[in-house]
């Protein structure tokens, strides 16, 4: 029987293609405005050409500088899942290389969330399939475990659980539940409609600026 802390679960039903496709073309700073500037990460930096990131969490909890697991949650993800993995944040050891890349582009994967660090990066950064890290190292890992696949690992300090939907962008990257995906999906749209307003109306000449003044009177400062 596996230790505690070496363990494969089972990950919980997650949202639709339909559900999924709604966070594409949405900026991770406006989701974070409507989930009330409250989580997400920027440490974890996009080292792939493209840059934004859009898939379902597969999540694995491993021990600094070992990428068994992850080996096996390639194994088990299929199109659309983000392999997101909680590697204590350790800079010594990379977790994953381009080899594992290809195998991921193989099986059709969304991308890799690395909360460690990762190397070959001269070939990532030419290709699209979406990588996010903490940094560089080009020690290679280990493969002997412990590890868990399917439970709630903590990403810069940002809890994402297993079936969350991932986006990410050069802003950093953000996860929201299954269980709220489609209100936030339609407040974030309507704040990108607000922006797009003001961005014409600034090239129009004619924004209203008068808020500014209203704001400091109202602080005594005008």
């Amino acid at each position: 029987m596996p230790a505690y802390g070496f363990n494969i679960f089972t990950r919980p039903t997650t949202v639709s293609d339909h559900e999924l496709n709604a966070f594409k073309g949405l900026a991770v700073a406006n989701i974070s405005d409507v989930m009330s500037r409250t989580t997400g990460t920027a440490a974890l930096r996009p080292y792939h050409a493209g840059r934004t990131m859009l898939g379902r969490a597969l999540t694995v909890k491993t021990r600094p500088g070992d990428n068994l697991m992850v080996h096996k949650a390639i194994d088990l993800a299929g199109p659309g899942d983000v392999i997101v993995v909680d590697a204590g944040g350790d800079g010594t050891n990379a977790i994953i290389g381009e080899i594992m890349v290809a195998l991921a582009t193989y099986r059709g994967i969304a991308g890799f969330v690395i909360d460690g660090h990762i190397r070959d990066t001269d070939s990532i950064a030419r290709g699209n399939f979406a990588v996010f890290a903490r940094g560089v190292s080009h020690r290679g890992p280990y493969k002997d475990g412990p590890g868990e696949i399917n439970v709630a690992v903590s990403i810069d300090g940002m809890v994402v659980r297993p079936g969350d939907i991932i986006v990410g962008d050069g802003d950093g990257l953000i996860a929201v539940s299954p269980a709220d995906a489609g209100k936030i999906a339609a407040l974030v749209a309507n704040v990108q409609k607000a922006e797009a307003a003001v961005l014409a109306s600034i090239a129009a000449g004619t924004v209203d600026r008068a808020w500014v003044d209203a704001t400091l009177k109202s602080k005594g400062v005008i």
